[in-house]
């Protein structure tokens, strides 16, 4: 092991403080054991709190003023309001200008203040960016009512009233089909919606939309014929068509010609604006989860207005982020493998529209060297392609980082831009007029954005970042790289290591030791960045250490280090998060530490997979940790088979190939157990606390109770919070808080930190 990385962050006043009864203190340990509920929640409230951007839109004003080009910077940022518990969703706008003899250089001017978006599903700007077009649900008419709105700079110019048109259901506002595209004449609309249901059609497969009235089953109207989803986070989705809203006529037209075995989305127009391209998901013979899932099969398409469909890449693999050039000429997609780990690395392929073929444009890495490219593994953004229609920005998992790339399309070379040991982890949110907008933060510092000018090929050193916002907070971060042991090596895909981050408090008199909650995350094919974590900072600024571990499986790390992990879990995966917290507590010597960890006083938490690895590790490991949190942990892999909407991730996880007509057979239910944490359970001795959603679609909460009796019969404290209105996230801004506080208060009892 070695200290790759460590930051000390500077005190901001107005975030690096506690409120108790309206007063300010200074946290340490002594004051940690005394301090109220109230003020643990008010102290997460405040940090979960902080905005996070998560789109952006520039429009560029050719004309000069003070010696260059203005560009305006639209932003949408998603915030926590933690007095009501609503997420909330604004608008803000900042005034960049580009010095016109020094390309490069920017000028930034005061942002303007927020405003609220009140019931906006979707927005999207023209090419131009003199409209915005607005799909608004609101009850001013009728409660659920849809709008289609177009703006300009002079006020709102036309409204559509979906509901009233009839067209179609719901329109879809996910990131996984939603889109909301402008043809280049700035004329049209094309975005996804639910098929409107006819009055026949409840009882016809909901599979087959062009299931016609001939079946003798489709003349009742039985309201009670089972419809499938897209399972967690989806469940209100279907069956999605392309619908086209013409502006000046005010009409919509539902797109024909799309094959009956797929559901799309993710479209955009081409330049000609007589036909579309999207992605295809195959919902034969029947649907499995798509939410965090890029092995899904699918496929690229192109549709033309009088409904004459093509599919244009492979129908074998995974696509996703359909993007266009700007010259009209080249669309990019990322691909990956159909089934198998939930998240792979993906390659980027490029379709050449004139001459009709495919390349790969980002090929896929095996096994990164530290320090270089490490594959792709996150969905492009809306604007991703430079001026020239040469290059493609993107940002990606690097090790424990997220890093921000160029490829150009010509060489294949690919360049990072980034500086992760200035600002964190990178995320594009968009290039335009060659302006990157980057999303930055660190675990020790809030969410801020950086632009920057895309320099010409070849001359990343004239490339100058300026920060448009910032705030730090006390707490220190240690990148660990870790090996296992030669005993811990997997023969199969030998010397592989992985990473580990270390959050420590330095708020805390030097010398102090700090009790250390090991947090472990799910999937497993994912990762912790070096980025703004709320539940790890706010553990850390109330004296506790936090070591998040990417174990081996995680995404940035390689295609080896994913596969490696498949038929391991229970085991490769357990012994990762072992063999990084025994290195963590070893570790006192290799940096300067203000603190120093309690060996005696470790504990652990993870959700879904995560608490799948915290079972494991109490049940292996029961005299080594002191208490346990889960939320939504999956107990028994056997039981879980026919209970969730990924029950292929049941099979690949444990080594055992999946197909649509797989049965379960006895050896294969037999291996799901012995890899399950449930076997452990008899020797579990930590305290758990166990929080589950009533509405998880992916884990069923049937999992946390199998493991709350098994623990109640043998006499093991355990507490179980009941969530009944959420999904496997927990993810409601009242439920994270109350998760939080019980979570620490649980931690505070058993470590008898009162």
């Amino acid at each position: 092991m070695r200290c790759s990385f460590r930051l000390v962050s500077s005190m901001n006043p107005r975030l690096d403080r506690n409120v108790r009864n309206g007063v300010v203190q200074t946290v340490n340990m002594e004051s940690l054991a005394r301090m109220e509920p109230g003020a643990m929640s008010t102290l997460f409230r405040e940090y979960s709190g902080h905005p996070i951007p998560v789109s952006a839109f520039v429009t560029a004003i050719d004309k000069n003023v003070l010696n260059g080009r203005t560009l305006t910077l639209s932003t949408v940022w998603s915030q926590n309001e933690t007095v009501g518990g609503a997420k909330l969703r604004y608008s803000q706008q900042w005034v960049l200008i580009q010095n016109n003899s020094k390309k490069t250089d920017i000028d930034i001017l005061p942002p303007s203040p927020g405003s609220l978006l009140h019931g906006e599903l979707l927005s999207s700007y023209s090419p131009s960016g003199d409209l915005k077009a607005v799909v608004r649900e609101t009850s001013s008419h009728c409660a659920g009512n849809l709008y289609l709105e177009v703006w300009s700079k002079y006020g709102i110019q036309k409204v559509l009233d979906l509901t009233a048109l009839n067209k179609h259901g719901r329109v879809y506002e996910d990131g996984q089909f939603g889109v909301l595209s402008w043809s280049v004449c700035e004329s049209r609309v094309l975005y996804v919606a639910e098929r409107k249901r006819l009055p026949a059609e409840s009882s016809a497969p909901v599979s087959s939309p062009s299931a016609s009235g001939s079946s003798p089953y489709t003349a009742g109207k039985d309201t009670n014929v089972f419809t499938e989803d897209w399972g967690e986070g989806l469940t209100s989705k279907s069956i999605p068509v392309l619908c086209v809203a013409d502006v000046a006529k005010g009409t919509v037209t539902v797109l024909q010609g799309v094959p009956s075995h797929v559901s799309p989305g993710q479209a955009l127009w081409a330049h000609d604006g007589n036909r579309v391209f999207f992605v295809g998901w195959w919902h034969e013979p029947f649907r499995l989860g798509l939410r965090f899932c890029s092995n899904r099969r699918s496929a690229l398409f192109s549709l033309d207005l009088k409904g004459n469909c093509e599919c244009l890449s492979g129908d074998t693999h995974s696509v996703s982020s359909p993007r266009l050039s700007p010259d009209g000429r080249f669309l990019v997609y990322l691909q990956g493998q159909v089934f198998g780990p939930h998240n792979q690395c993906l390659t980027m392929q490029q379709y050449d529209l004139e001459k009709r073929n495919i390349s790969v444009l980002v090929d896929l890495v095996k096994r990164p060297k530290k320090g270089e490219f490490a594959g792709l593994y996150e969905a492009l953004p809306p604007h991703c392609w430079a001026a020239d229609s040469q290059r493609v920005v993107f940002s990606s998992a690097r090790r424990n980082w997220r890093d921000l790339f160029v490829v150009d399309r010509n060489t294949r070379r690919i360049t990072r831009l980034s500086e992760p040991e200035i600002h964190g982890s990178w995320k594009l949110l968009t290039i335009q007029n060659d302006l990157m907008v980057v999303h930055c933060s660190h675990l020790n510092e809030v969410p801020h954005l950086m632009v920057a000018f895309l320099p010409l090929a070849g001359l990343k050193t004239l490339l100058s970042w300026e920060l448009l916002n910032e705030g730090r907070l006390g707490i220190i971060v240690d990148v660990l790289d870790i090996s296992p042991s030669p005993q811990e090596d997997n023969p199969e895909y030998s010397g592989l290591d992985f990473g580990a981050l270390l959050v420590t408090p330095n708020h805390l008199p030097s010398g102090t030791k700090v009790p250390l909650v090991v947090f472990v995350h799910g999937g497993p094919h994912s990762q912790f960045y070096t980025e703004w974590n709320v539940t790890s900072a706010s553990l850390a600024r109330l004296g506790f250490a936090v070591l998040m571990v990417n174990y081996r499986g995680s995404t940035g790390f390689g295609q080896d280090s994913i596969l490696s992990l498949t038929g391991n879990v229970g085991s490769q995966d357990v012994k990762d998060v072992q063999r990084a917290v025994l290195t963590a507590l070893a570790d006192q010597t290799a940096c300067e530490k203000v603190v120093s960890l309690d060996p005696n006083k470790v504990v652990v938490m993870g959700g879904s997979h995560g608490g799948f690895l915290a079972c494991h590790l109490i049940g292996q490991y029961p005299d080594f940790y002191k208490a346990c949190a889960i939320r939504n942990p999956v107990i028994n892999a056997a039981t879980l088979l026919g209970t969730s909407d990924i029950v292929d991730w049941r099979y690949s996880c444990v080594g055992l190939q999946y197909t649509y007509d797989q049965l379960p057979t006895p050896e294969a239910l037999t291996t799901m157990l012995q890899k399950s944490p449930i076997i452990h359970a008899s020797q579990i001795k930590a305290p758990v606390l166990l929080m589950l959603g009533g509405k998880d679609r992916r884990v069923s909460p049937h999992q946390g109770l199998e493991l709350y009796r098994s623990l109640k019969s043998r006499g093991t404290p355990v507490r179980l919070l009941w969530f009944d209105q959420d999904g496997h996230s927990l993810d409601h801004v009242n439920t994270q808080a109350d998760c939080f506080l019980n979570i620490v208060l649980w931690f505070q009892q058993h470590l008898y930190l009162h």
